[in-house]
């Protein structure tokens, strides 16, 4: 009995199906958005009764003229801004130290420092708000701008990339450089960080955002209304604490506008972060 030939799939019918699901999931996580930034520029009662439709019937800037001129969402702006910037250097600059060091460096108990830097990251986070309460406040940096940034200025997840692609790296390069006189630091900074560009504008997008969106740190390490931050201050308002009434469009305009700095941040680095190391090994 002859054998039965097999039908050959269709490639362009399997592509096709492949980015009519990508579609779907797109639209899936877009679509709450767009009605985020739709409902900003809608009247109160329109909000009310059709807070779904991404259409306004009247379009108006009401809420967003509202948010700039009678709250402080200026200087919650401000206050992000200072921590995301120092943030984000710090992580960079600390996180690639730390990786450097558990790559390349070897120290007695390097293994153990290592599993504990694991088990951090296995913790969550909201576990560990009570103890930073206690350690911020005894070191007297309760309530500043010190309290706000220090913590936050090296994280477990940036190290363990940085380790990780540190040790992609050939160690002839570092061989080379030590040759030519470079010591540690300077082989590092000189040599070793410029070929990380990747790990490195990883840890700028995963630092710039996770300090721009972070809250539960705030609202342990300050009190004073001077120092809210964008998220502090977004949550008060989504609370009702600053409003009166529903007010759908204020709320959802303050969300809209804090959401851009981190996809312009996003979409300035994400190319980078695709970019393989160029070699630099010597012939």
């Amino acid at each position: 009995v002859p054998p039965v030939p097999r039908r050959r799939r269709n490639p362009l019918s399997s592509a096709w199906a492949a980015y009519l699901v990508l579609i779907a999931l797109a639209v899936v996580y877009i679509m709450p958005f767009l009605i985020q930034v739709a409902t900003s520029f809608k009247t109160e009662p329109e909000a009310a009764s059709n807070p779904i439709g991404l259409v306004p019937e009247t379009w108006t800037a009401a809420a967003y003229e509202t948010l700039f001129e009678n709250s402080d969402f200026l200087l919650w702006t401000m206050n992000s801004t200072i921590v995301t910037i120092f943030v984000t250097l710090g992580r960079v600059f600390f996180d690639s130290l730390a990786g450097y060091a558990l790559a390349r460096i070897n120290f007695r108990g390097r293994s153990v420092v290592f599993a504990l830097l694991v088990a951090v990251m296995a913790v969550p986070a909201v576990v560990l708000l009570i103890p930073k309460f206690l350690v911020i406040n005894q070191l007297g940096i309760y309530d500043s701008y010190t309290g706000m940034i220090v913590p936050l200025l090296a994280d477990a997840a940036g190290v363990f990339i940085m380790k990780n692609f540190f040790e992609s790296i050939p160690v002839s390069v570092e061989e080379q450089a030590r040759i030519d006189g470079a010591g540690v630091f300077r082989t590092f900074w000189s040599i070793v960080l410029p070929m990380a560009v990747p790990a490195v504008m990883t840890i700028v997008i995963l630092s710039f955002q996770g300090s721009w969106n972070e809250l539960n740190h705030f609202i342990v390490s300050t009190q004073s209304p001077e120092l809210t931050t964008l998220t502090k201050g977004v949550a008060q308002l989504a609370s009702g604490q600053l409003s009166q009434g529903t007010q759908y469009p204020l709320k959802l305009a303050a969300a809209a506008l804090m959401t851009i700095p981190v996809a312009v941040v996003f979409f300035i680095f994400q190319r980078k972060i695709m970019n393989a190391s160029a070699g630099a090994v010597k012939e």
